[in-house]
């Protein structure tokens, strides 16, 4: 639901209670198998540039601004430049990560320009070994830059980008988008063009019909609108973000609405590379879902959000509701028994999320259905059936 969750969502095919990590702070269990640990065993040369986030907990190991131990690099054996948070160990300029022999490696320039360059170097050398490989490179962008407190596009995206359309979700609203938005752009159109390069590079190799690519994110931002911080909520700036699919299983052009998750995406990579998917991963491949050839696709995906709360929510095509469990401890507590309702929303009618009809009376029906439909949720993530309250409820 945020970084560290989402990462070990997609690393693992779980979600983040499941294996341990529910909030920032907690490294991946050096015990759980991962995408990268599938694809080795199966022939597959492994690769991890960037961002990795899943190596240090909070009071104990710190490799935050140190080089992650292999046993610590969830299985990716084979290449290896990353940081275990990268926004620590560089700005939007200047920086530097950590190679395979633990090795500082100082970079000069925009960031994303960088890395894309050691993802480059992983994808060269890998075209010319015998086995296949899959590469995971994660930026930062367009996430902000921690310790400076704002986004950092390149230099000139302040003036490039000053006429933007304002999205409707932002709009009379307060938040901190007005002096950020215009660099939150010019690091999305930075991630493109990088994109960009690495098409180059598989087409100028000849690999590029034979290669999946998948480029998404794991979380939005919703500019310190909707709470103090800017993606740990239900709403649709922190929860829905793009994905973009190419090559064998996803050609054609076609625009896909269907509800997806995160946990669809390791399935998603194991079924392109052919290797069966444990029983444990709750996604689905979606090549299902682009192929057409698929009748009982979700209706709903589970969130859980950690952190700024204990919370908990669905998404339907119409519907989003949330809840919170207000005597709980983001930062201590990965679950809870007891939830109050917190937010509902009718994206029909209200897709910027304007209107909480929480404690509507019109819409008991719809809360006890969408309640029901939670609990279902959180059972088959295997968290403990727990009490809905109604809005505003006190709890001991």
């Amino acid at each position: 639901m945020h970084h560290i969750e989402a990462r070990a969502c997609i690393q693992t095919g779980k979600y983040g209670t499941e294996v341990g990590c529910f909030r920032n702070g907690i490294e991946l269990p050096l015990d759980e198998r991962t995408i990268a640990h599938h694809l080795a065993d199966s022939g597959y040369q492994v690769g991890y540039v960037g961002k990795w986030h899943l190596a240090s907990t909070r009071g104990e190991a710190n490799y935050r601004t140190e080089p992650v131990p292999p046993i610590r690099r969830g299985g990716y054996r084979d290449y290896w430049v990353a940081s275990d948070v990268l926004e620590f160990t560089s700005h939007g300029y200047d920086g530097y990560l950590f190679d395979d022999q633990m090795n500082k490696v100082e970079f000069e320039g925009y960031r994303t320009d960088r890395v894309t360059d050691f993802a480059l170097d992983f994808i060269e050398k890998g075209n010319k070994e015998e086995k296949p490989f899959f590469l995971m490179l994660s930026h930062i962008e367009p996430h902000h830059q921690n310790d400076r407190d704002q986004y950092e596009g390149p230099e000139g995206s302040k003036e490039r980008f000053k006429d933007y359309q304002v999205p409707g979700d932002l709009q009379d609203t307060k938040g901190d988008w007005r002096e950020n938005y215009p660099d939150y752009l010019g690091c999305c159109n930075s991630l493109d063009n990088k994109l960009g390069r690495i098409m180059d590079k598989l087409e100028e190799l000849g690999i590029d019909d034979n290669t999946v690519v998948i480029y998404t994110s794991d979380h939005g931002s919703h500019f310190r609108t909707r709470n103090g911080e800017y993606k740990r909520s239900c709403h649709e700036a922190s929860i829905r973000i793009p994905m973009i699919a190419y090559g064998p299983g996803f050609t054609g052009g076609k625009e896909i609405s269907e509800l997806v998750s995160l946990l669809d995406v390791p399935s998603t990579i194991m079924s392109a590379a052919g290797v069966e998917q444990p029983d444990y991963m709750q996604g689905r491949p979606l090549q299902q879902l682009a192929s057409g050839d698929v009748e009982d696709w979700r209706e709903e995906v589970f969130l859980q959000i950690s952190e700024s709360q204990v919370g908990r929510a669905i998404r339907t095509d119409r519907w989003k509701y949330s809840v919170q469990a207000p005597h709980k401890n983001g930062a201590d507590d990965p679950t809870s028994t007891v939830y109050v309702e917190d937010f509902l929303y009718d994206l029909e009618n209200d897709p910027y999320e304007k209107n909480n009809l929480a404690e509507d009376a019109d819409y008991v029906e719809i809360r006890k259905d969408l309640a029901n439909r939670l609990k279902r949720a959180m059972e088959s993530a295997g968290e403990e059936t727990p009490t809905i309250l109604p809005y505003g409820s006190e709890v001991e």
